[in-house]
């Protein structure tokens, strides 16, 4: 039996500024004003732990930097600035994400957290995400 080539899993994500929904929400700025972006090309990294944006995208959704974080990379340690939560909505499941920032050469990728969150789990043949099958595609959370 011929083993199947795996290769890049590869999603459409909706990332806005958690602050922006918030000041939406209790009427301060209009809807229109919410900075969001869609991002057609999100790579899944199961090996990522969190939500990595490029700096440019952190910057068009005004994003402001909490603290900064030792991480480990492909190159090695470094330390990267965490910015404030944004809501990531995949396949329409939405989580609560604070974002680490990356070079601009990065795409965004979508971490082992955000995908916990969601309920989602990597098919590799398919090249998809798909709902945890152990809920039965359902999103829930676990609490215990």
């Amino acid at each position: 039996m011929e083993t199947p080539i795996m290769g890049k899993v590869l999603v459409s994500a909706l990332i806005e500024n958690m602050a922006d929904l918030i000041l939406a929400d209790e009427g301060v700025i209009p809807p229109d004003r919410i900075r969001r972006l869609e991002v057609r090309d999100a790579l899944v990294d199961t090996g990522a732990t969190s939500l990595c944006m490029p700096k440019r995208l952190i910057q068009q959704l005004g994003l402001r930097p909490l603290r900064t974080r030792r991480i480990r990379t492909a190159a090695g340690l470094a330390t990267a600035q965490l910015y404030g939560s944004v809501r990531l909505t995949i396949q329409e499941r939405d989580c609560l994400s604070d974002v680490t920032e990356l070079s601009d050469d990065c795409p965004v990728l979508i971490g082992q957290i955000p995908l916990e969150s969601l309920d989602f789990v990597v098919d590799p043949i398919a090249q998809r995400v798909i709902g945890n099958p152990a809920h039965g595609g359902e999103q829930i959370i676990e609490v215990y």
